[in-house]
């Protein structure tokens, strides 16, 4: 629960997992970060080890959405 601080300045890197290997390719926050930027969004996590993390979504509003 929860990401450690060394760990979580690297989350977005491509090609950076934690899994073992043939686990995963490590793309997937960094791909998901490059869509939303790619909209004029941004993500915030917010973690604390021992407890858990929250990854929050921030997307540009567009025309016309009230």
């Amino acid at each position: 629960m929860g990401i450690k601080p060394e760990i979580r300045e690297r989350i977005f890197d491509p090609f950076f997992t934690t899994k073992q290997v043939k686990g995963g390719t490590g793309l997937g926050l960094f791909t998901v970060l490059s869509i939303i930027r790619n909209h004029g969004g941004f993500i915030r996590v917010l973690s604390t080890v021992g407890k858990g993390s929250q990854l929050m979504v921030f997307l540009r509003r567009g025309p016309g959405v009230e």
